[in-house]
């Protein structure tokens, strides 16, 4: 019986256990989707206690307490925070063989040296520890992220922010991380929003124009994505029910966004039609900047309506989707490959029976500028887990090119998930050391020790154009 996470935690393998020590535990991280709050990067935030680190905003954590019948309360409530993390180890303690007990002791283990298992019966004794190590010089924001040896890490913003605090965290020498801005423009293509108007008036003022037909929106989006880019953005991303494809003229969607600014209702189809006509002039403009597209699609968004009315969206109430249709996703690559204006894209499906979908359908669309230039996107949210992982990178080996993966992200709001970079390379790792142990693939320890070190690291520099060294 092995120890619980030595230093061979998943390593099955002599040949994955060399992979990974000799390869990609040395290899930086680069984090170019997350949603942490670039503010407290600026401010340098200081926790006070873990349960703000841990806990706060952390709809993993939250939905896995409300499966442990723990009142509300103590979950997104105005509970003491030592009762709300005495309530999440009572939760651990029943999350045998899911991530989050993974993830949780990595972090006790990789930031405040906790060797043990935190449980109820430990609950004090970690909250101590923690607490105390909080308090240290180094356990600020920006050095948690130094100590997590991230090189880069791009947030998630919207078209109108000012992007004041990436602003101010680049103008401090002090502080050699970049943070990137990402364009999140979801507020502009969720035409079906209530607050859509408002939303309108708010990106006009952003952009110094006033938003009155689609072509002015698109201008507006011009001037905005120009401010960006001077930002240093490299990449857009996209929150997607799922990709549709329904054309339309700009004169017929110039009709629908006038007649939702004015306070009509459009029908389903219009909608379809305006985010595609959207994303299509998008699409070409991430071209012209050299920008990757990312497209997230294939979630159920605020499935308990009560719970969304109360609390609001991203506090785990979503779900996986089965409605991806492939042929609307396939129509409208294809068409922006015949207008010259598909850019670098990612395709993360939520759904894990897609897996074989992207993956066939990426291979339809590549073209030169760049190696794996469609890509199948990590296991992402209900699917960075274990198995999860596993079936996206087999998947993705047996169909295409595992060699060009731009490999792990966190798309996570706590600056502790790094370690979840490491369980990804250790799963990586101990894949590509089962084939060669079965005799499925040659034992060329440089050559292999490369491509760990493309997929954890150099092939996101080299796909993003990142400004960053390889290693």
């Amino acid at each position: 019986m092995k120890d619980f996470i030595d230093q061979n935690f998943l390593l099955r393998s002599p040949v994955a256990q060399s992979l990974y020590h000799d390869f990609a535990a040395k290899a930086p991280i680069l984090d170019y989707h997350c949603h942490i709050d670039p503010k407290e990067i600026a401010q340098n935030r200081r926790f006070e206690n873990i349960a703000q680190v841990w806990l706060g905003g952390d709809h993993y954590k939250w939905r896995q307490m409300r499966s442990n019948g723990v009142e509300e309360c103590y979950i997104t409530g105005d509970a003491p925070d030592r009762e709300k993390f005495q309530k999440w180890a009572e939760t651990l303690d029943k999350a045998v063989g899911n991530p989050l007990f993974h993830w949780s002791h990595l972090e006790l283990r990789r930031y405040f040296g906790y060797t043990g298992i935190l449980s109820a019966g430990t609950a004090q004794e970690v909250w101590e520890l923690c607490n105390a190590k909080l308090q240290e010089p180094d356990m600020s924001v920006r050095s948690l992220i130094c100590r997590s040896r991230v090189k880069l890490l791009c947030t998630t913003d919207d078209p109108a922010d000012d992007l004041c605090w990436h602003k101010e965290i680049a103008a401090d020498p002090g502080f050699d991380v970049q943070v990137l801005p990402a364009w999140r423009p979801d507020r502009a293509l969720n035409i079906e929003r209530p607050d859509y108007a408002d939303y309108i008036g708010k990106l006009g003022e952003s952009a110094g124009l006033n938003i009155t037909t689609f072509h002015s929106l698109k201008e507006a989006l011009e001037k905005r994505m120009a401010f960006f880019e001077l930002m240093g953005c490299r990449a857009s991303d996209h929150g997607l029910a799922f990709v549709m494809y329904a054309p339309a003229g700009d004169r017929e969607l110039d009709a629908i966004f006038q007649k939702r600014l004015s306070g009509g209702e459009i029908t389903r189809g219009e909608e379809l039609k305006f985010k595609t006509g959207l994303m299509m002039f998008l699409a070409k403009e991430y071209v012209r900047l050299g920008w990757v597209m990312q497209l997230h699609f294939g979630c159920m968004r605020d499935n308990n309506r009560l719970e969304f009315a109360r609390l609001g969206p991203d506090t785990g109430f979503d779900a996986i989707s089965s409605d991806t249709p492939s042929d609307q996703l396939s129509a409208f690559l294809s068409a922006l490959y015949e207008k010259q204006a598909l850019p670098k894209t990612i395709l993360y499906s939520l759904n894990p029976n897609d897996d074989g979908i992207l993956g066939s359908l990426i291979g339809c669309f590549q073209g030169t500028g760049a190696a794996g230039k469609i890509q199948q996107g990590s296991a992402w949210w209900f699917n960075d887990h274990k198995a999860g992982m596993e079936k996206q990178l087999t998947s993705l080996a047996s169909l295409g090119l595992l060699g060009n993966f731009v490999g792990m992200l966190t798309d996570s709001r706590s600056f502790l998930s790094y370690p979840r970079h490491e369980y990804f390379r250790r799963i990586l790792c101990n894949l590509l050391g089962g084939w060669v142990e079965e005799g499925e693939y040659p034992w060329d320890r440089e050559k292999l020790g490369e491509i760990v070190k493309d997929i954890s690291y150099n092939n996101a520099v080299r796909y993003f154009g990142f400004d960053l060294e390889t290693v």
